[in-house]
């Protein structure tokens, strides 16, 4: 292969290959953090990288796995915000 090169790009700053991180749901993030889940499905549901997987046609049925990654960018947001 002469010539040829691996060209890696994330078209997102946050899009980092998240395949091989410990994963959460979000009863261990919940029991981690001392928060409710409901509160921590709110929190981590439209962050980027957290994986949703809907079991049929029904809403409440939806399991969310988080990244390490995206887990403790929302705690490191939650916890240390300037505000």
């Amino acid at each position: 292969m002469t010539g040829a090169t691996l060209r890696t790009s994330f078209p997102h700053p946050l899009s980092a290959d998240t395949t091989f991180e410990n994963h959460y749901t979000i009863a261990d993030l919940a029991g981690l953090w001392r928060l409710g889940r409901e509160t921590v499905r709110l929190l981590v549901k439209e962050e980027p990288g957290v994986l949703k997987v809907r079991m049929g046609r029904r809403k409440f049925l939806t399991r969310y796995s988080v990244p390490d990654s995206v887990a403790r960018r929302v705690h490191t947001k939650l916890f240390y915000s300037t505000a």
